[in-house]
């Protein structure tokens, strides 16, 4: 038996490839996820798959670069120099990048990029697939590839999937705007775990997936079809210890020296940033003019070191906010500078590790304030660097760390005076202060670092799948689909106990549209032309609708949830004298609903009334039934009424009716040897209660129950009476 293996993939692999006088050169990425997973994708037979970031057209030089990337545990996706444009320069960094990180001015939307962005993710799910086997683990990251986990879910549907997003999710006012807004979360949505920096990215991935989608989640367990999805937060962490001891390097200490020696009478104030609209560089430089206007006596006593590196130079923003950038950098240094100072220290380009090491340590304040980031490590950098725990952190609100970076001097990004203020504040912050907040961010970085992070994530989705084969045991599957079978065909006296709305027929969003179909119609009357079989409509519907839908066939009819029965060729009759005087009050307060809640309506039933919100906002709708719920427990708390939650509908009737006391009276007429009942909702809990010992009672769908299996879906009802149908 193949061992079974863990594969990451990236848009990118952690190596850069060159060619260098002809030859291949093959350099490690130094990148916090690089360094996180180096200890997983090197071990056994363990892999990583990405594009190695070079286009290549001969055959001999892919065969070359397979080869010794497979020698690392690496496997390249070839991508053309199309791809890369209309994929990742276009799709990835025109379309989602701008929108997730609510730049909606810059985001694209051409049919065109879409077409390349799926053409890629295939690209990346057959590479997998060449890899990967059935029970493998596939952890997935990024942007890039949102529809990658659904792809290899296709093919490998009991795979375990795991899936990262690095950068923020957008809030639902924003994601809608996206055309292709149902693919990219069905995409998603084919991963067992779906991971995200902070709350509230997950918080707007689930309302996105609810509103659009229409898939309710349980504390982030998302409820979809056949599977169990979970959805949560983990805050990606550092390697602590590799710039703790980075500090200490002779490399170093070299350099720090002579940053020391350029900049000895000066405080220095960091920011390092790739280049990029979402990081506020040009909100920091407009900080900077106006610091120094307000506070003159900074001037020659303190110096910005800016560094921004390369980014995405293809992108018309990307070259318009360099040409912004340098412009200001070099008017603000025309009007501050002096033969011995210069304000800003600009560099663009990259860093070595040892010489960010050096700038770390030697920095007095790191001025790190994006207007949107999902999470940003240079923070954690900065303060993981501070052995003498001396520095302070400007942190803006809106990077996803600042959930875990409290003690730092947090700021509105948007805010240009608040990060003067917080300047101000940074430089002359007394030294004891700077300790004490700096150690307990410390504490909480090695605490939670990189190698947790990895930890914690692979933990859930081990856990994920154990929640996912613990539901399937209670699923009508193939041995118990049998049995069932078995002893239908065995059975002389059956009776079949079938709920309608979500069992016979899915929810539509009105229920006047949700008439049975023609293969219903023709289910029904296979079943119940059996003379061995007695089959029973339990509903929740009232008995003119079902009259009206199924009072034709050789059924029996059980109406609001148990007010009214009606045997086969007989009359509707009360299953006990009911009074109804509550409904003008209860129907009054019901009315306020409808008004406050656009889409809902009011359902007047002959002993009940329903409030529906099916085409109400998902969000708003869940909010005033929680809120319609409570108030209307309180009011009935001395009345002989009861609530009753279903599938986006809240009911009041009378408490001595249900489902459960209705059945009683078929199931009292005789000795039957084969006992079934099927319901999706509360309400069906009293008909599950009621069956004797040796029914099969049937959930649909994934919530627990009394019932003692689950089925996924109304489609599969049908699938097993079809075959209940189909024996004698």
């Amino acid at each position: 038996m193949p061992e079974k293996k863990i594969i990451i993939v990236s848009n990118r692999l952690p190596v850069t490839i060159q060619r260098e006088d002809g030859n291949l050169t093959f350099k490690p990425s130094a990148g916090g996820l690089a360094t996180g997973l180096s200890s997983v994708y090197r071990q056994g037979n363990n892999l990583w798959i990405g594009w190695p970031g070079l286009y290549s057209q001969q055959e001999a030089e892919k065969d070359l670069i397979t080869q010794n990337l497979r020698n690392d545990h690496m496997a390249p996706v070839f991508l053309t120099e199309e791809d890369v444009h209309e994929f990742y320069e276009g799709f990835s960094n025109k379309t989602l990048w701008p929108l997730f990180h609510y730049f909606t001015e810059y985001a694209q939307y051409q049919q065109v990029l879409w077409e390349a962005y799926e053409r890629v993710n295939r690209k990346f799910c057959a590479q997998v697939l060449q890899y990967a086997g059935p029970d493998d683990v596939i952890w997935v990251h990024d942007y890039q590839l949102l529809l990658l986990p659904s792809m290899i879910r296709e093919k490998l549907p009991n795979a375990t999937i795991g899936f990262f997003q690095h950068i923020p999710f957008p809030s639902f006012e924003i994601f809608r705007l996206l055309p292709w807004r149902k693919q990219i979360l069905e995409g998603m949505l084919g991963s067992d775990l779906i991971g995200f920096h902070t709350y509230d990215d997950m918080r707007h991935f689930l309302s996105s997936v609810s509103r659009i989608l229409g898939h309710n989640n349980t504390m982030g367990l998302v409820k979809k079809e056949n599977r169990l999805i979970q959805v949560d937060s983990f805050p990606m962490g550092i390697d602590y210890e590799k710039f703790a001891r980075g500090t200490k390097d002779p490399q170093t200490i070299e350099k720090y020296k002579r940053y020391e020696k350029l900049l000895s009478d000066q405080k220095v104030i960091i920011s390092i940033d790739r280049l990029d609209y979402s990081k506020g560089i040009k909100q920091r430089l407009k900080a900077m003019d106006i610091f120094f206007t307000r506070y003159p006596e900074y001037i020659g006593k303190v110096s910005l070191v800016l560094i921004v590196v390369p980014s995405r130079v293809k992108v018309d923003q990307y070259q318009a906010l360099k040409e912004e950038i340098d412009t200001m950098v070099g008017w603000l240094n025309g009007k501050y500078s002096r033969m011995d100072w210069t304000p800003i220290h600009y560099f663009y380009r990259s860093f070595s590790f040892h010489g960010l090491s050096a700038l770390y340590s030697s920095a007095e304040v790191a001025l790190i304030t994006p207007l949107r980031d999902g999470m940003n490590l240079v923070c954690k950098e900065f303060i993981a660097s501070k052995l003498d725990k001396k520095g302070v952190l400007i942190l803006s609100e809106m990077a996803g760390s600042a959930k875990e970076l409290s003690e730092a001097i947090l700021v509105n990004p948007n805010d240009i005076q608040q990060i003067v203020d917080a300047m101000y504040q940074a430089l002359t912050m007394p030294e004891e202060e700077q300790i004490a907040r700096n150690e307990e961010m410390q504490n909480k970085l090695k605490r939670y670092n990189i190698h947790r992070w990895v930890e914690m994530f692979m933990e859930q989705l081990e856990i994920v799948k154990q929640k996912q084969t613990e539901l399937e045991l209670r699923f009508i599957h193939k041995n118990n689909h049998q049995k069932l079978l078995d002893r239908y065909s065995a059975g002389k006296k059956r009776i079949l106990f079938l709920d309608y709305d979500g069992t016979l027929r899915s929810f539509v969003k009105r229920p006047e549209d949700a008439k049975p179909d023609a293969e219903l119609y023709q289910l029904l009357e296979q079943l119940a032309s059996n003379p061995k079989n007695r089959v029973v409509i339990i509903s929740g519907r009232d008995r003119h609708t079902l009259e009206n839908w199924l009072g034709h066939l050789p059924v029996d009819l059980i109406a609001e949830h148990g007010v009214w029965l009606r045997g086969q060729g007989q009359e509707w009759h009360l299953i006990e004298n009911l009074h109804q005087e509550w409904k003008e009050k209860i129907r009054h307060i019901l009315e306020q609903y409808v008004d406050r809640t656009p889409g809902s309506f009011i359902e007047d039933k002959d002993y009940s009334l329903v409030w529906h919100y099916r085409k109400a906002d998902v969000e708003f709708g869940a909010l005033r039934s929680r809120e319609l719920l409570s108030n209307m427990n309180y009011l009935i708390g001395n009345m002989n009424l009861q609530t009753m939650e279903g599938n986006k509908v809240i009911e009041i009737k009378n408490r001595d009716v249900n489902k459960g006391k209705a059945a009683r009276k078929w199931l009292g007429e005789t000795a039957w040897d084969f006992v079934m009942a099927i319901g999706d909702d509360v309400t069906d809990e009293d008909t599950f209660i009621e069956m004797p010992e040796g029914a099969y009672t049937i959930k649909v769908g994934f919530t627990s129950s009394n019932a003692k299996y689950n089925i996924k879906s109304t489609q599969e009802v049908r699938h097993l009476l079809k075959a209940m149908a189909e024996q004698s």
